[in-house]
């Protein structure tokens, strides 16, 4: 069992956006967010890549957390994670190094293999707009899913003091490295939700995170593939892993689960195959919303959460590290918004992180 004092308290933000809330409401709560993080001692602050998602404003993690982390001094800040497929692997080199200049060592990049988007939006975020398609230089078609595992590498490479080397017509190379250069390359983390990304990670030596907070189960088994296959490579000598949950702490457990409603009815509706709209908010415009259907999946979702009180929360998540054997958990804070709440703030996550802090990590302020 993992102890209350060694058990450390990470952030995963979508950026939600609330009904009659705009994107630039939800940037604000949530430099909010990670401010406090930073405050409560909470060890990284992640985004998400999303795209054509009315309920979620974190679309592209580089730019946005050139924003958010300006107001923080200590916490780790990074992507959870980068849709890799989506981009040049140089871009994404790029602006990773740009953040290391600006935030010294404290970078972390996430990167997955998944779209993070519905598949017509994912075609065009890849230039495969109508009939087009990526080709490489002899006119073949380019899988940017099956290079996966290469462009993992070419980014650690790019960001690296070798470089990557580029063979050009006629036998001449040229070595290709990120710009700006830096002192300090961001820590790579691969992210995924199957066996596949736990083997790939094992086998590159890199750290690992299994999607709990969006999938449920198979973790055990993604886990247990990871660290029984882990080869120590130059990219890292052995295992590191964490847990992700999403949570709703509050004051009460009823008030908990009344917070939870919101973004329980979203997954409901988009696991039900629903058009996806902005986040409802607390009380009767959820509750207006939801189906006996909805209802349904949203019980069989919360299962899988972490909703209640300071106690009964802090207890589930040393279970939870203890059941997984890690040292640290990835809070996916999911308090819906109230009526009420103040535009550009969101009281129901900024508590769920207080009440974890002080029950998880007392010696911190």
């Amino acid at each position: 069992m993992t102890s209350a004092d060694s058990l450390r308290l990470s952030v995963l933000d979508l950026i939600p956006v609330s009904g009659g809330a705009t994107t630039g409401d939800a940037l604000r709560a949530s430099r909010e967010l990670v401010t406090l993080a930073d405050r409560l001692g909470y060890t990284r602050y992640w985004v998400a890549e999303h795209h054509n998602m009315p309920s979620v404003a974190s679309t592209t993690p580089s730019v946005e957390l050139m924003y958010l982390g300006q107001d923080t001094e200590q916490i780790r800040l990074g992507s959870g994670g980068v849709m890799l497929p989506n981009h040049a692997p140089l871009a994404i080199a790029e602006q990773f190094a740009l953040l290391s200049a600006i935030y010294g060592d404290r970078i972390d990049l996430g990167i997955g293999r998944a779209p993070g988007t519905d598949p017509v939006t994912s075609h065009a975020m890849r230039g495969h707009v109508g009939e087009g398609f990526v080709v490489d230089r002899d006119g073949k078609r380019v899988d940017p899913v099956e290079d996966f595992p290469q462009h993992v590498v070419d980014v650690m490479d790019l960001l690296g003091p070798d470089g990557v080397t580029v063979p050009l017509f006629g036998g001449e190379k040229k070595v290709l490295h990120a710009t700006p250069r830096i002192e300090t390359s961001p820590q790579v983390w691969l992210l995924g939700s199957s066996g596949y990304s736990a083997q790939l990670s094992a086998a590159l030596g890199l750290p690992y995170v299994f999607a709990h907070h969006f999938a449920g189960h198979g973790t055990a088994e993604a886990l247990k593939l990871y660290r029984d296959n882990f080869q120590p490579t130059r990219f890292g000598s052995e295992p590191r892993t964490f847990l992700s949950v999403n949570a709703v702490v509050a004051d009460t457990a009823e008030e908990a689960q009344e917070l939870a409603e919101p973004y329980l009815f979203t997954m409901a509706n988009l696991r039900s195959g629903q058009p996806l709209r902005p986040v409802p908010l607390v009380g009767d415009e959820v509750r207006g919303m939801m189906t006996d259907g909805h209802r349904h999946v949203a019980e069989n979702i919360a299962q899988k959460w972490v909703i209640g009180d300071a106690e009964s929360a802090a207890a589930r998540m040393r279970e939870l590290a203890g059941t997984f054997g890690v040292d640290e958990v990835m809070i996916h804070p999911v308090a819906g918004q109230r009526p009420d709440d103040a535009p550009g703030t969101a009281p129901g996550r900024l508590r769920t992180l207080e009440l974890l802090a002080e029950s998880l990590t007392p010696t911190r302020s």
